[in-house]
């Protein structure tokens, strides 16, 4: 449920109406495309599993826990032992951040389906999960819940597809693209992701 195509064009036709190097990378770069994941436990587990391993790797482990477990839910992870969770993959650290969503969301002390709508309270909402930062947090509110205003600037790709964009030399800093980002309010989701658009992109 992220941005469509339509909001994140739309949002990004605003801001290059002001901003020449937002214009300017558009035009050589093209749109970005929509990055969507489901809304829910399943997508903030995966994001537990994929941490720190490649994608094969996570998917290898993805697939252990749905043969032994059957339905992936709270509850069948956490009626699942230590020795099962370590079969399928899962070392103690990962185990620990699993069992800390599982319980958050099984208890109903975190309902994903009403976060909060201010951002800033969802995303505390989320880091309460043991191994969920505020980095995946802000990419869980992007691509699950298409939140127009997302803009995770401590992220090294957004940065440096921003130095790419604005023309810079060296990376920016954190606190300068945060600083500068607060002019494209309210669609700094859709400024995200033409950062990770250009941040290869041949021909900026």
């Amino acid at each position: 449920m992220g941005l469509t195509a339509e909001q994140i064009n739309a949002g990004l036709d605003v801001i290059a109406a002001r901003e020449p190097a937002i214009a300017r990378a558009l035009s050589l770069a093209g749109y970005p495309p929509p990055r969507v994941r489901a809304r829910g436990y399943i997508t903030l587990l995966r994001t537990i599993v994929g941490q720190q391993v490649s994608v094969a790797a996570a998917n290898s482990v993805w697939n252990k826990l749905e043969a032994t477990l059957g339905e992936i839910t709270p509850e069948t992870l956490l009626a699942a032992d230590f020795d099962t969770l370590r079969a399928c993959g899962l070392s103690r650290q990962k185990q620990g951040y699993a069992r800390s969503l599982s319980e958050l969301v099984a208890s109903g002390e975190l309902v994903l389906e009403h976060l909060p709508e201010d951002d800033e309270e969802a995303i505390a909402q989320l880091t309460r999960i043991k191994g969920i930062g505020r980095w995946s947090a802000e990419i869980y509110l992007l691509f699950a819940e298409g939140r127009p205003d997302i803009f995770p600037a401590g992220d090294l790709a957004v940065q440096a597809g921003m130095g790419r964009i604005l023309g810079l030399e060296e990376r920016p800093s954190e606190k300068h693209i945060r600083e500068a980002s607060e002019t494209w309010r309210p669609h700094r989701g859709a400024v995200t992701l033409l950062t990770w658009h250009c941040y290869n992109n041949a021909a900026l």
